[in-house]
């Protein structure tokens, strides 16, 4: 947990406090097993796309409105993006209509 949170670090001096999707993709490659369920905090309408991993929780800004499943879309794609993953492998366990989800990996 330690060495994730070193990388995010590295990333935000290499890439700037508002990395976004800027950063590589894969970067939490190896939190990316099957069956794994991620815990994700969804901010809608943010000024800028950003992930971050706080606590093990992916803290995901998007600026896409939450009309419609939009955001959570958005979200999916960011989170997949994050993994190095298809987002057609996360599956939405809890929160489709939540701030706070959980995303399986399947």
């Amino acid at each position: 947990m330690l060495a994730l949170v070193r990388k995010v670090l590295a990333l935000r001096a290499r890439f700037g406090p508002h990395a976004g999707m800027k950063q590589p993709k894969g970067i939490w490659a190896e939190m990316a097993v099957t069956g794994a369920e991620f815990a994700v905090h969804v901010t809608p309408r943010a000024r800028i796309n950003a992930v971050e991993l706080r606590g093990g929780v992916f803290h995901i800004q998007t600026t896409t409105a939450p009309e419609d499943g939009r955001a959570t879309a958005a979200v999916a794609q960011a989170l997949a993006h994050g993994l190095g993953v298809a987002k057609s492998r996360l599956v939405l366990l809890r929160g489709a209509a939540s701030r706070d989800k959980v995303f399986r990996l399947d």
